[in-house]
């Protein structure tokens, strides 16, 4: 018999009929495959709990405040097992400690570092459905650890590695992963397959469907990973190695993030070591930088531009000031307001029309280009956020990123293999 990994996020656990209605469907797949499940906590119930513990301290301290948030998981996986049981079908939860998974000592952004899979295995031989508590682990003191928001997407598939699992299948509210936001592009199309590369960088590049971490987990270890809805049927859409000719280069979607800001800094000394010292810093602050420009001019000072989440734009000011110490009288001008659009695909860089067709397109459009970057599967801009919608539908457009055509693109390909 197979072994399958499911994960349900929060919309799925949400409240009592959904766990219900979870726990049927597992029951389904009982029939022809030994199941061990992964769970997120009850939609809302993590920022309820971090909520509590910010009106008792702020910043909450991070052990404590990892081993409050773990139990929304556990909550979850505990009612999901009563659910199963109701229906008949032997079921079993597990904390992490319990499921062996062990990761360091970061607290709120833990890594795994080993499963010990015996436990679940000793679940699933007894005839019961092992129900893992996910987002969570334990380091070598025992203490609760998280693994960071849309941890649970990683616990999934670091069990599914782990166990050898045939598949591992991430259920959600959506069915699967798009050509684009459906609520942005009305003929955003569902695809059949995508290779792990092509999610990596869309997960990267703001689709939300998985947590890039977990993507990258998932090629590293070949685990298949397979998108699909709780709330109806159908084949989702299946992540693996397998692709399309990469002679034959495709765009396979748009994905954008809307909430960016530029920064710029002036007035930096030319000379080895700055540009590290500035990235290390705001990497301390768990502050990711994106689309860097460097520009030097000729009177020894260097210029760097690069963009943030806008969720960090009250943090920026602080920790530029800490840089000063090292960098002397820096300036910094914070242009908020931008977003970053992305083309997704194999091979990209290696085909010079995709992007002059990409810039040609948003040219067309009257939108200014902020700022670019490229890579072998993507290539990104950043335009004004007023730009955004109607540059994610004309690119969408642009690539023939319809159903019709991308339907019959991944058709013959299938043939072709």
């Amino acid at each position: 018999m197979t072994l399958i990994v499911q994960k349900y996020g929060g919309t799925s656990v949400a409240d009592v009929e959904c766990i219900q209605r979870v726990a049927k469907r597992i029951l389904s797949a009982c029939s022809d495959h030994q199941v061990v499940v992964v769970v997120s906590a009850m939609a809302g119930e993590t920022n309820r709990l971090l909520d509590l513990a910010r009106t008792l301290q702020e910043p909450p301290d991070f052990r404590e405040l990892d081993a409050l948030l773990a139990t929304g998981e556990q909550v979850s996986a505990t009612l999901l097992a009563c659910a199963l049981q109701s229906l008949g079908q032997p079921a079993q939860s597990l904390n992490a400690y319990q499921a062996g998974i062990l990761t360091n000592n970061e607290f709120g952004k833990a890594k795994i570092e080993n499963i010990d899979t015996q436990a679940i295995r000793n679940v699933i031989e007894a005839g019961k459905v092992a129900i893992v508590a996910g987002f969570q682990g334990s380091d070598s003191d025992g203490n609760v650890t998280t693994l960071g928001r849309g941890g649970s997407d990683t616990t999934a598939v670091a069990l599914a590695a782990a166990l050898k699992a045939d598949e591992c299948q991430v259920y959600t509210d959506v069915d699967g992963v798009y050509t684009s936001d459906p609520r942005i592009v009305s003929d955003a199309h569902r695809l059949d397959q995508i290779t792990f590369e092509e999610m990596l960088e869309l997960s990267a590049v703001g689709a939300k469907v998985l947590q890039t971490r977990a993507v990258e987990f998932a090629g590293k270890y070949r685990v298949p990973l397979r998108v699909l809805s709780t709330f109806e049927e159908g084949p989702g859409t299946l992540i693996s190695y397998q692709g399309t000719d990469l002679e034959s280069p495709m765009v396979s979607g748009v994905a954008f993030h809307r909430e960016q800001i530029r920064v710029n800094l002036t007035g930096v000394m030319d000379k080895p070591g700055q540009a590290a010292l500035i990235l290390r810093t705001f990497a301390q602050h768990n502050v990711e930088l994106d689309m860097l420009i460097h520009h030097a001019n000729n009177k020894g000072f260097t210029d760097f531009s690069f963009t943030v989440s806008h969720a960090h734009i009250n943090e920026v000011p602080a920790i530029v000031e800490s840089l000063k110490e090292h960098l002397g009288d820096i300036q910094l001008n914070i242009d908020p307001g931008m977003s970053k659009v992305s083309i997704v695909g194999v091979g990209l860089r290696s085909h010079s029309n995709i992007a002059e067709k990409m810039f040609s397109t948003l040219a067309d459009e009257g939108i200014n280009i902020e700022a670019i970057s490229t890579a072998e599967t993507k290539v990104s801009v950043v335009v004004l956020q007023k730009y955004l919608e109607l540059a994610v539908r004309s690119l969408h457009s642009a690539f023939d990123l319809d159903a019709k055509f991308v339907q019959n693109v991944r058709k013959s390909v299938k043939t072709e293999q």
